[in-house]
């Protein structure tokens, strides 16, 4: 009888045992979308009243939404590289867009640094990255996506032909992609999102048999705002008020910005809907959790407030109030993340690579990132979620260096030779109310920590950029 029960106890371990090893195999596919300079209220789930975002909206209901999600950075370049690398501003190798170095010389990320797509190496998948790289700055063709273990890639190189919707060379993995009757200039030929978006559903399908990561980065809706005329359609006659945009400079803008506006916004959601159809068509719906944010806070409505982009935050693009670094969040994965839940939990950009280790089973190769995996926030276990002690960014251009640190519902903002800032976030979301004098004590427990946050980069010390200087005397 003894024998019997020992031999029933064994087969059931062996089998409990085969299942675990089983289950491990069960890897989800990682789709990770990123608009550009989308501002937190810009979506329906999030606050928007004007511009419609239903697939969005949907993708919320059926997922959950973070509402304390935070950007790696204020501008482009310096936030891509802390989401694939799970350092912060402090610590990252990129600290700021191309030309804002100390030498005036761009800085990539380094050689061969681990990314999220090198982890995810270590675990079988395939990688790609569809869209707007920004992180291969310079002549030539090094630090492209390959030499971070992405697999496939098809987009833009360096961030600033990103500006333009029909720029005619793009680039598939190592060699340029031309779009021969694109004229940025004329805005004539392929809309470059629309590539983008046939690239990732043609990438889906083929990769649909194996576990995958795609970072799709769209450029939607960064300056320059131009968009197909089918888009601005279904705000054309709705008494908007007109708001005239400079078609000649830089950047080659449609004349009229809200409807454009508007019509980009509405463009990208409706082809985040056209994603889910494919991967319901392909039966691997239930098997890819689907994350999208924004890299960073709005420009064309930083000041302007008929759309609320910046919800009701403060500051935009190139701020590190909340209206330059809160992003909208949503993640989705069906019977794994509750549907229609919301989290407060404080998360940012540098998370990313520890959550993706975590969901697959990895550990992180550098043990020094300063991410927190949010995976347990993501699947309902809250009481195993890590927080973070704080949050730290820097940001360094025109205008100096800014630093901002969260720990908690604190806040603060110290721009170069001003006095500092200390906000309390749960009573004045808006930062309006400086409470640096009444709260001498948290001020000296929040200026302690921002001088420990950081590690130095002799390209991005915290002064004043040559370039800056030569900007201001023009």
């Amino acid at each position: 009888m003894q024998y019997s029960l020992f031999l029933v106890f064994v087969l059931s371990f062996f089998s409990c045992k085969g299942q675990v090893i089983e289950k491990s195999k069960e890897k989800p596919n990682i789709i990770f979308v990123m608009a550009d300079d989308l501002g937190y209220g810009d979506l329906g789930c999030f606050g928007q009243t004007k511009i419609k975002t239903p697939n969005l909206d949907k993708m919320a209901s059926e997922g959950v939404m973070f509402t304390n999600h935070y950007s790696g950075s204020t501008v482009c370049m310096p936030s891509r590289a802390s989401l694939l690398t799970g350092y912060d501003q402090g610590h990252a190798t990129v600290r700021g867009n191309p030309t804002w170095t100390q030498s005036g010389t761009p800085v990539n990320l380094k050689p061969n640094e681990v990314t999220v797509a090198t982890e995810l190496k270590k675990a079988g998948y395939r990688t790609a990255i569809i869209g707007k790289w920004g992180l291969a700055e310079g002549n030539g063709i090094k630090n492209m996506p390959s030499e971070h273990v992405f697999y496939y890639f098809l987009g833009y190189k360096e961030h600033v032909h990103a500006h333009h919707y029909y720029w005619d060379t793009l680039y598939r993995n190592n060699e340029p992609f031309i779009l021969n009757d694109n004229n940025f200039e004329l805005k004539q030929g392929k809309y470059t999102h629309d590539v983008f978006v046939n690239e990732a559903l043609d990438y889906v399908e083929k990769q649909k048999d194996n576990p995958f990561f795609l970072y799709l980065a769209l450029t939607i809706p960064h300056l320059e705002l131009t968009v197909p005329e089918e888009s601005k359609k279904p705000y054309l006659d709705l008494g908007w008020p007109k708001r005239k945009m400079n078609t000649t400079g830089h950047y080659k803008n449609d004349e009229e910005g809200n409807t454009t506006y508007a019509g980009m916004v509405s463009r990208m959601d409706k082809d985040i809907g056209l994603l889910f159809e494919k991967l319901k068509a392909l039966g691997i719906d239930d098997k890819t959790i689907v994350i999208f944010t924004s890299d960073n806070g709005p420009e064309y409505e930083k000041t302007d407030r008929f759309f609320n982009s910046n919800s009701a935050f403060r500051g935009g693009k190139r701020d590190l109030y909340e209206g330059g670094i809160r992003t909208p969040f949503i993640a989705r994965y069906p019977e794994k993340i509750a549907a229609g839940s919301v989290s407060d939990h404080i998360s940012a950009f540098w998370d990313f690579l520890p959550t993706v280790c975590d969901l697959v089973g990895i550990k992180p190769t550098n043990k020094d990132i300063n991410g927190i995996s949010f995976a347990p926030e993501l699947m309902g276990n809250q009481k195993n979620q890590q927080k973070h002690d704080y949050l730290y960014w820097e940001f360094n251009e025109n205008q100096g260096p800014i630093q901002a640190i969260r720990k908690g519902d604190w806040k603060l903002v110290w721009k170069y030779e001003t006095d500092p800032e200390l906000y309390n976030l749960s009573k004045d979301i808006g930062e309006s109310n400086n409470l640096a004098s009444q709260e001498p004590a948290k001020l000296k427990e929040m200026l302690t920590l921002l001088k420990n946050a950081r590690t130095e980069h002799s390209e991005f010390p915290l002064t004043i950029r040559d370039l800056a200087l030569k900007k201001r005397s023009k």
